[in-house]
């Protein structure tokens, strides 16, 4: 099984961070970053930021793992990482997938 897991951070540099990391680390076989307008309650009042989304490519079996190395360099005391799970996809996209993560 595939997903993709979503990640905010708190910058261009932070989300790029990550990517990498993960990347280094063969977790994930690819990462989108953009740009995104969030709202959100933080302690008692409504922020109103840009944030980076990191959209990253991977197995369902490596979410665990991906989820405690973004905890250790994410500068965010409750940072956003959920998963997705990829339905349908090109064949040969998803075999990418499987083979470029270890």
């Amino acid at each position: 099984m595939f997903v993709f897991i979503y990640i905010t951070a708190r910058d261009f540099e932070e989300a790029r961070k990550i990517a990498r990391h993960l990347l280094e680390k063969k977790l994930i076989a690819c990462a989108n970053i953009f740009p995104v307008r969030s709202m959100f309650w933080w302690e008692g009042n409504i922020e109103d930021c840009i944030e980076f989304v990191v959209i990253c490519k991977t197995k369902a079996e490596k979410f665990k793992e991906i989820k405690e190395e973004v905890k250790k360099i994410h500068s965010y005391e409750v940072p956003c990482i959920c998963s997705f799970v990829v339905e349908e996809g090109l064949r040969e996209f998803l075999d990418w997938i499987e083979k470029t993560v270890q």
